[in-house]
């Protein structure tokens, strides 16, 4: 029960990586802010589910690229919730084309989420925290889902990849500039993870092989990105800041020319 007492908000948390995070924090004991734009009734569904473990939940639709919304989504969660100590910035959006033919505004649409959405969550709440007394040894923690995209040129995908390595260089500064307020800001960037996601645009059979191909033997799962998230947010990190977690099951290393 690491987490007893604390309050976490996770950003795009209906389903797939963000409700993986959300049901581990909740399952060591937080109380769950529950944002998400679009997926209302799978959100409804995951504060049932958490309070029947005993926790407080409460969702709250907007959209992370609106920053007035988010504004007032942190004022809310502070009046439901009296506090907030964790805040996992996960939600993103990837409108998949090749550069070539690539939408204007869906490049607009992927980085106002997955990128700016990003800083208006980090930043808001961040804000929050500094306001609220130092708890334990740490004042809060924050969280950015990234992605090997950061690193990799995967194709038809270049305003993710792109917003991705952004918020990853955000991260470092935004830990080095709250280090001095005891807040905690790291970074985790799953590899291939078996969400809705990724089933929109993979066949099954196609995802099992993909999975194969994997050093570890399979895709990852949301909960494995919920363990590596309620890491990074517990007193066991506090002296851990401005750190890029790679959670792929060696995805990356498999890339590597065959020997």
């Amino acid at each position: 029960m690491r987490f007893a007492g604390k309050v976490a908000l996770v950003t795009g948390a209906a389903r797939g990586i963000g409700a993986g995070i959300a049901r581990r924090l909740a399952t060591e004991g937080a109380d769950i802010a529950i944002n998400d734009v679009a997926n209302m009734k799978l959100a409804h569904a995951l504060a049932a589910d958490i309070r029947e473990m005993g926790r407080q939940a409460a969702v709250y639709q907007a959209d992370v690229a609106d920053r007035p919304a988010i504004t007032a989504m942190i004022g809310e969660i502070v009046t439901n919730f009296g506090h907030l100590d964790i805040a996992v910035a996960n939600a993103a959006i990837n409108l998949r084309e090749p550069i070539i033919e690539a939408a204007w505004e869906n490049v607009q649409r992927t980085v106002e989420v997955a990128q700016f959405g990003v800083f208006h969550c980090c930043q808001l709440a961040a804000q929050q925290m500094i306001r609220q007394p130092v708890a334990t040894s740490a004042r809060g923690k924050i969280v950015i889902i990234s992605s090997v995209h950061s690193e990799l040129p995967v194709r038809n995908s270049a305003a993710y990849n792109m917003a991705k390595a952004a918020i990853n260089h955000f991260g470092r500064t935004l830990a080095l500039e709250l280090a001095p307020h005891h807040i905690n800001v790291n970074i985790i960037s799953p590899g291939w993870i078996n969400t809705p996601g990724e089933r929109a645009f993979s066949s099954k059979e196609a995802l099992r092989d993909g999975g194969h191909r994997i050093p570890w033997g399979r895709l990852g799962h949301p909960d494995d990105i919920g363990k590596a998230a309620a890491f990074l947010c517990s007193e066991d990190a506090d002296y851990i800041t401005g750190a890029e977690l790679r959670v792929d099951g060696g995805f990356v290393l498999g890339l590597a020319l065959p020997t």
